[in-house]
C-alpha cells in the first residue's frame, strides 16, 4: 500500500481520514465502545447533534465498516449500533486525542485570546 504524501483529491487515504476524523464520528465510535445503543441512546449521549447529522454519521461509518446495524424484530421494529472490531482499532488513536486536547486545552485557550486580542487591534 502506498501512503499518499500530499493529501491528494484521488487518494482513496484522504476520503477515510475525512469519515473518521469528523467530530460526530469520533464521538459515535466512543460511546459504542460501552456497547450496542440504539438510534436514541446515541443521541443521547452527543449534545448537539442533529437527527440527519447522526444518522450520516452512521451511515458513513457503517459503510467504512467501522460500526454494525442490526435490525431488532420489535413491535414498533428497532435498530441497534455496535461497534465493529475494525472501529474498536480506533478507540486507542482517539483515547490519544482526546488525553492530547485535555493536556493542551489551557495553552490552545491563551493562543487563541492572544490572536483574538491581535484581530481585534
Amino acid at each position: 500500500m502506498s501512503v499518499c504524501q500530499h493529501f491528494d483529491e484521488s487518494c482513496p487515504s484522504r476520503s477515510l481520514f475525512d469519515n473518521i476524523a469528523d467530530k460526530w464520528s469520533m464521538m459515535v465510535i466512543s460511546v459504542l465502545d460501552a456497547g450496542p445503543m440504539r438510534f436514541n441512546g446515541i443521541k443521547r449521549h452527543l449534545e448537539g447533534v442533529t437527527q440527519k447529522a447522526l444518522a450520516q454519521c452512521l451511515r458513513r461509518l457503517e459503510r467504512n465498516g467501522l460500526v454494525s446495524r442490526r435490525v431488532i424484530m420489535t413491535s414498533p421494529i428497532g435498530v441497534e449500533y455496535a461497534i465493529t472490531p475494525l472501529g474498536r482499532s480506533l478507540l486507542g488513536p482517539f483515547r490519544a486525542l482526546h488525553v492530547w486536547t485535555l493536556e493542551h486545552l489551557d495553552e490552545v485557550e491563551r493562543a487563541r485570546q492572544a490572536f483574538d486580542g491581535r484581530a481585534a487591534a
